[in-house]
Order: structure tokens, then sequence, then C-alpha cells
């Protein structure tokens, strides 16, 4: 028993490290941008195309995709080949997959300030389940590009995803879409400040240029 919770400690801690890696900061220095103090301030991919550039975007958003999907996917597997006592590779993707997530959005390099986990959310999602997150990103790309709003989009990606995991995967037991409930409830509540401004009227449209 000992054996198998220092198991999952040492895959939770080494998940958490992996999902704290700025990932957006890093790739804003090497374009002399310190992305925290332009545009939202945020650290996530969003933020990184609009002030820096589409292509270094979309690079945060797969990179910060790779961590949560490397923890839930593939180090569960590689801590078994090693010997690791994980009771079932499901339980394992998990507790790296969250663990991940965490790290993203409380990072210890950066005073536990970081982004809203949507990136990391969809890469944990897609190693443990990925019918779930293919629905969630369909309704994602089809709230975009109706609303413009990324932040209305993820949201409703997000509520998508976790209806999903409950058609998909009750009859498999409750873990699963339990997990999906609370990593789309967290991804929702670290969108709280873009939600009052949705509310309001004042959230910000991506726009493209041939709109302006």
């Amino acid at each position: 028993m000992q054996a198998e919770v220092l198991d999952y400690g040492i895959l939770a801690v080494a998940s958490y490290l992996v999902g704290a890696i700025p990932f957006g900061l890093l790739i804003g220095f090497s374009r002399g941008v310190d992305i925290r103090t332009v545009g939202s301030k945020n650290i996530g991919a969003t933020n990184v195309l609009r002030s820096v550039g589409k292509p270094w975007g979309i690079a945060t958003f797969l990179l910060d995709a790779l961590k949560g999907f490397l923890p839930a996917f593939v180090f569960p597997m590689v801590g078994t080949r090693l010997g690791a006592d994980f009771q079932g590779l499901e339980i394992a993707g998990l507790v790296g997959g969250v663990a991940a997530i965490v790290g993203h959005n409380f990072p210890v390099y950066l005073g536990f300030k970081g982004g809203k986990g949507v990136a990391t959310s969809a890469g944990a999602v897609l190693g443990l389940a990925p019918w779930v997150i293919a629905i969630g990103l369909a309704v994602w790309t089809l709230m975009f590009y109706s609303l413009r709003y990324v932040s209305l989009a993820s949201i409703a990606g997000a509520l998508a995803a976790v209806g999903a995991g409950w058609v998909l995967y009750r009859e498999q037991g409750l873990v699963l879409p339990i997990a999906f409930t609370v990593l789309g409830l967290l991804v929702i509540l670290r969108h709280h400040a873009n939600i009052k401004r949705l509310l309001n009227g004042t959230e910000t449209r991506f726009v493209k240029k041939t709109d302006r």
C-alpha cells in the first residue's frame, strides 16, 4: 500500500512540474515579449496569439496540450514499465492529467499565477477519452467561428465535453464522468472574469483582419 501511494505521489509531482512549465511565457520571451504585461496578461495561447502572433499562439496551444497529454497517457505507461504499482492505467492517467492541469493553472515557477487550463485540459482528456475531446473541440469550433469569442467557445466546449463524458462513459462507472465534470467546472471557474465581461458586453471578440 505504501509503495502504491508513493508511486502515485511521484506521478502527481512529476505531472505537476511538467504542467507548470509556462510555454506561453517562454515563447513570448523568445520573441522579446513578456506576455504577462500585454493584452489580457494571461500566459495562455489566446494571449500569445493576439500579442505575439498566430504561429506562436498555435505553438503555445500545442505545447500546453502536450503537457496535459503526456501525464495522462504516457507517464502511467512509462511508470508501469518501470515497476510502478498502479491499480489500472485509467486512475493513474487521471492523477497525472489532473496534476498537470493544476500545474498549468497554479505553476510554482510563477508564484502560482498561471493560465486557464483549456489547452492542458484538452490534452489530458485526449489521453483519457479521445471522443470526449473530439466532441468538445467540435462545439468549441462551432461557437468560435459563429460568435468569435474565444472565452465563450471554451466554456461551451467544456460543457459539451462534460456532457459527452456522462453519455459515453457512464456505463463504465462514475470515475471518468465525475472527473470530466470537475475539470469542466475548473475551466469555467478560471473564466470568471470573462463571464463578467460577456454579461456586461465588454468581452473582446476575435476579429479577423478582413472584418476590420
